[in-house]
């Protein structure tokens, strides 16, 4: 069973929660899905990038969990909590519009599963931009900092300094120090 990490982000909170409420909540969902305890990162506070003009600000995480599926391959492990992932954005108000980066409830994207390098018209692993967004690797750094992504064959905390290095506009991230993350791979 490969060890999956996934990243969290909101910046359109509801009437009845805000973007930070609905991040803890859907831990709750993805930890429906783990075999084992979910680990996860703090949350973080980051700009929008590459959004519509005037988008909300994001909070974001990442979860690492191991799959409750059975499947033979990585492959299928990957279809599948991709499936699940949706459903979950489903059930949490998500709508896919016309309008690309626009504000949601909640966005969840499989960032890594195993050591699983795939690319197919519905999915792309490792994410194809992960080791440019310092708001994905900043959480994911807290709880996995030495894990070697596959594909770029560097650790997690060297490829955000290098971010941070770059200049990119990615970089930006603020801790929003509600917890602190569960565990430490």
């Amino acid at each position: 069973m490969p060890l999956v990490f996934v990243g969290l982000g909101s910046n359109l909170g509801t009437t009845d929660e805000t973007s930070t409420m609905i991040l803890c909540r859907a831990f709750v969902a993805l930890a429906e899905l783990s075999e084992f305890p979910l680990i996860v990162s703090s949350l973080w506070r980051t700009a929008p990038v590459d959004c519509p003009p005037g988008s909300p600000d994001f909070v974001n995480a990442v979860a690492a969990l191991f799959p409750a599926c059975r499947h033979d391959s990585s492959e299928k492990v990957a279809d599948e909590v991709l499936a699940q992932l949706q459903q979950i954005e489903r059930e949490f108000g998500r709508v896919r519009g016309d309008v690309q980066n626009a504000a949601r409830t909640l966005d969840l994207d499989l960032l890594i599963c195993g050591a699983l390098q795939l690319t197919t018209s519905a999915l792309t692993v490792p994410h194809p931009r992960l080791q440019q967004r310092a708001f994905v690797l900043a959480p994911m750094a807290e709880i996995a900092p030495g894990y070697i992504v596959p594909g770029q064959n560097l650790p997690v905390e060297i490829l955000l300094n290098a971010t941070q290095i770059e200049g990119r506009p990615e970089r930006d991230v603020q801790r929003i120090n509600i917890f602190a993350p569960s565990v430490t791979l």
